[in-house]
């Protein structure tokens, strides 16, 4: 796959005690095979669908504890340049960028909101080799506690536009904030920023929710729930396709979304 622009999402991976538990429940769930631990960086492991990297599993480094959970990288084309536009523009640093072998440099950064996310500044690693498609990454969203801060720190950090929803005649779209971001022009959109409202249990902090793509998504949430996950909501239709949120029998949230399977107008953006 061709290298990714800035600030598009190009890479997941996510950290787990008990990494052979993970790779049987998203071999099951996802449809996932995954390749040898490299011992030399820390037991990471590429897992692939049809013979694709999609992603990647990895345990916690030794005399750490950490949660479960999935983390998005950002395309960079200079890793050091970002962390600085992170820097000045309110995020904070939890990794400075490091050189990961020959495969490239990354970075693991906050938004002023609270959302952790990845930095990647490819070298012979380029990211994701499948995305939009059954078993890979297919789209991901900020939710914020605090959209204001979330909108102003993505734009200053990333060359986005931002577009907001407009709600238009739907009661059900009246109420929600919700804004996507692109690269290139309004028609190639790379991430959503969603506001957490009242709805969400007060404990959940800012995070990023990625969604990967399945054949159907009602047979993924029987599956989660039959491995030990657990859903917190839907499924649901949308133009986009049918979703729903899930999280792992470790606790790692995560999404999934069957394309084929659209109900309703697209929204409008303005």
């Amino acid at each position: 796959m061709a290298d990714f622009p800035e600030g598009a999402p190009c890479w997941a991976d996510a950290m787990f005690t008990d990494v052979e538990a993970a790779k049987t429940f998203y071999g099951d769930v996802l449809g996932w095979t995954f390749g040898e631990a490299s011992s030399e960086y820390g037991n990471y492991t590429q897992a692939y669908f049809n013979g694709q990297a999609v992603a990647a599993v990895v345990p916690p480094m030794p005399g750490t504890e950490a949660p479960s959970q999935w983390c998005l990288y950002l395309a960079s084309q200079d890793a050091d340049v970002t962390a600085e536009k992170i820097k000045a523009a309110g995020g904070e640093l939890m990794m400075e960028p490091m050189q990961v072998g020959s495969y490239g440099t990354m970075a693991i950064a906050q938004e002023p909101s609270g959302a952790v996310f990845g930095v990647w500044q490819p070298g012979e690693h380029k990211g994701f080799e499948r995305v939009r498609d059954s078993g890979a990454y297919t789209w991901a969203e900020f939710f914020s506690r605090e959209p204001a801060k979330t909108d102003v720190f993505l734009s200053k950090v990333f060359p986005y536009e931002s577009h907001q929803m407009v709600a238009g005649d739907d009661p059900d779209m009246a109420e929600m904030d919700f804004k996507i971001f692109s690269v290139g022009g309004p028609k190639n959109p790379v991430l959503g920023r969603m506001h957490m409202g009242e709805e969400f249990p007060p404990e959940i902090p800012s995070y990023v929710q990625i969604y990967f793509a399945v054949p159907n998504c009602d047979e993924a949430v029987e599956k989660t729930k039959a491995r030990g996950g657990a859903l917190h909501f839907g499924p649901l239709d949308s133009p986009f396709g049918r979703f729903a949120a899930l999280t792992d029998p470790q606790g790692a949230a995560f999404a999934v979304i069957d394309l084929s399977t659209t109900v309703g107008e697209m929204p409008k953006f303005g």
